[in-house]
């Protein structure tokens, strides 16, 4: 939901879903990722990017066909876990040096949980809504 430039040649995007769908305010919902994984056993091999945008699902509680559940995804019972699995399949991916860019929504899920379930410090992010984004080094 936040690129810029969806068609970047520079960029490969990876959800465990492809799916079209009409919102109820009419908008088209489309993901198309270029990889269909999870990401907590990402099929890429060790330190292949510079670069890693990790934006997990960030609610606990929404309809299962919620306009918001589709356009988002769920967590599951045992998120702690599944998050802190997919922050260190993004660390295994990334380069030496290479980035990690976390973004998190907390909406349901305090921040402070979540960095409790990863066991890391971010460098630096912001703190001043409810969607942060931390960044993260290799």
């Amino acid at each position: 939901m936040f690129w810029f430039d969806k068609q970047n040649p520079d960029v490969l995007f990876m959800d465990n879903r492809q799916l079209t769908d009409i919102l109820c305010d009419g908008r088209v919902l489309n993901i198309k990722p270029d990889v269909i994984a999870d990401f907590r056993n990402m099929p890429f091999s060790d330190n292949s990017f510079y670069l890693v945008v990790f934006d997990p699902p960030h609610l606990l509680h929404a309809g299962e066909n919620s306009w918001l559940a589709k356009k988002y995804g769920l967590l599951s019972n045992n998120w702690q876990e599944d998050i802190r699995q997919g922050f260190q399949e993004c660390m295994r991916v990334l380069k030496p040096n290479g980035t990690l860019i976390f973004k998190w929504n907390e909406e349901q899920v305090k921040l402070k949980e979540v960095l409790q379930a990863i066991k890391e410090k971010p460098l630096f992010g912001n703190r001043r809504s409810k969607t942060h984004w931390l960044v993260f080094m290799k």
